[in-house]
């Protein structure tokens, strides 16, 4: 039997309000045996943190501050995420990085609120869950400023270019790959990057409620909900990355989770 780790949900999205249960347990249904939930505010962290707690083993949750959010950063925020990170179930510091997509908060905020997260990962050596979109050269600059001392990190729902990813790799980072994948028409480019990708590397996700796999069936969508993603859907990411490498979903499934499993410690 296939089994699967989520690396990323966002179990406390509203989308989610009152099935949450449900969702965890449609998700081990598929074989998804271990979800990570994602802290995006302190809050948010706090959250998703009490929910793992109370399914020791299946649920993890990451602590952090997503770069929508930076704006909220303030000077209690690192000692708030760090007492999380004492937490065995919080395993990751993130979602941290930048964003100069929606610039929700600005930009300078957002690189101060992105360094204090990188110096929290050396201090607590807890890898990095790291989001990072139309941010590229800056993201970088700013990271190559801590890389000798940074401990292990994966950019998530990775939907960039060859280049990109290239420079990713050779930095040592893991690439997350979410639904978007599937997605041909806007995302193309992915199957060649993921052809590059060395199975060592590659990190499954959902991202859920979001990035809705554009391969789940239809019946499998009214059966859970007809728009939202779920983990019970990261079987189907699996799947794209098994058809464009030209490898079995076994093979997939098995170096995904053993990659997750080294990389969060779980």
């Amino acid at each position: 039997m296939n089994k699967y780790i989520d690396i990323g949900i966002n179990l406390t999205n509203r989308q989610f309000d009152n099935d949450a249960d449900d969702i965890i347990q449609n998700g081990i249904d598929a074989d998804v045996v271990q979800m990570i939930l994602t802290g995006t505010s302190v809050k948010n962290s706090q959250e998703s943190a009490k929910i793992a707690a109370h399914y020791p083993g299946v649920l993890y949750a990451t602590a952090g501050i997503h770069p929508h959010d930076a704006k909220s950063f303030d000077g209690q925020s690192i000692a708030q995420l760090k007492a999380l990170l004492q937490l065995k179930e919080v395993v990751s510091v993130g979602e941290c990085g930048l964003d100069f997509d929606r610039d929700f908060s600005p930009r300078d905020v957002q690189e101060r609120c992105y360094k204090a997260q990188l110096e929290l990962a050396i201090e607590v050596q807890k890898p990095l869950f790291l989001h990072e979109r139309a941010a590229f050269n800056r993201f970088i600059a700013v990271t190559n400023e801590y890389l000798p001392q940074l401990p292990k990190a994966v950019v998530h729902c990775f939907t960039g270019s060859m280049a990109e990813a290239k420079t990713y790799l050779d930095n040592g980072f893991y690439l997350g790959f979410t639904g978007a994948i599937s997605d041909s028409n806007r995302f193309e480019h992915l199957k060649e990057v993921l052809q590059y990708v060395p199975l060592n590397r590659i990190l499954i996700e959902t991202d859920a409620p979001f990035m809705l796999p554009k391969n789940v069936p239809k019946n499998q969508l009214t059966k859970y909900h007809e728009r939202r993603n779920e983990p019970a859907f990261l079987p189907y990411v699996a799947g794209t990355i098994a058809q464009f490498k030209g490898v079995g979903l076994d093979v997939i499934a098995r170096h995904s989770t053993e990659n997750a499993k080294g990389f969060f410690g779980i």
